[in-house]
């Protein structure tokens, strides 16, 4: 009988391990992707005494909170705002706040999982909760000026609602080309393309967008790489010169912003 040489039961166990953490990974993977906060939310406790906190029901069985504020004036866009994969609405406020405080309309989605929705967050789960508060924003207002407002994780969303519905404009906070392209620039080492359940794929809707676009970005993004978002702007029919923040950071303050796309929206919407 042949004995196998320490050389190769060394080999065997680093391959073992290596499916092991493999296995591991695509187990926990979600948990890695989004960081939600279930609390309870209250739009007054954070100081929107205007906004209205509602529940809406999915088309699968979910029921997802949104914060709801119609437009003052006649004339004012409503936003859809799609968070990023950690926290809730509550860590949102001075933004959602200025959105509100500028006359325009607002409903900014609470993803399922995410306070007060129920449910897991997953791909398909987070664009049903997008489909659904997009469709119920248009029978509210169905003559306003749509504006998709991503953050993070949620400008994937709002490239892929983009390309299936009339929107007036996107704005995208912190962009990138796909999940699956900053798992494999994090992890090199793994098969993310075979382990990733949830890529989302903003390079591959973003040609079908048509809507003029308007991207903000750290220059030192340590979540999100400048990079990514540049791939993704190459891929947008209309998008507009990217405004950047001139600093490392990820999901920078409105205010580092605002007047850009507040000047952006107006043009468009003109």
């Amino acid at each position: 009988m042949i004995r196998a040489g320490r050389p190769a039961r060394a080999l065997g166990m680093l391959v073992l391990a290596y499916a092991l953490l493999c296995a591991m990974m695509f187990v926990l993977q979600r948990r890695l992707q989004y960081l939600p906060d279930a609390s309870p939310m209250n739009p007054a406790a954070v100081g929107l005494t205007s906004v209205a906190q509602q529940t809406l029901a999915t088309p699968d069985g979910e029921r997802i909170v949104v914060w709801w504020s119609p437009p003052a004036g006649e004339r004012e866009p409503v936003y859809l705002y799609l968070h990023g994969n950690g926290a809730n609405l509550h860590a949102r406020a001075e933004r959602l706040g200025a959105l509100v405080r500028s006359g325009a309309g607002l409903m900014a989605v609470s993803w399922r999982g995410y306070g007060g929705s129920s449910g897991s967050p997953t791909e398909s789960g987070l664009l049903a909760d997008a489909r659904t508060a997009y469709a119920e924003l248009r029978r509210r207002a169905p003559t306003r000026p749509v504006v998709l407002f991503g953050e993070s994780l949620g400008t994937t969303v709002a490239v892929m609602l983009a390309a299936e519905v009339d929107a007036a404009a996107l704005v995208l906070d912190s962009s990138f080309d796909s999940a699956l392209a900053l798992a494999q620039r994090s992890y090199p080492w793994l098969p993310v393309t075979w382990l990733l359940q949830d890529t989302f794929r903003a390079d591959l809707a973003a040609p079908r967008v048509r809507a003029p676009v308007f991207q903000a970005h750290c220059r030192d993004d340590p979540v999100s790489p400048i990079e990514h978002a540049v791939a993704l702007r190459e891929l947008l029919a209309a998008a507009v010169p990217m405004a950047v923040i001139e600093r490392r950071c990820h999901v920078p303050s409105l205010l580092d912003f605002r007047a850009a796309m507040e000047t952006f929206v107006a043009q468009t919407l003109r």
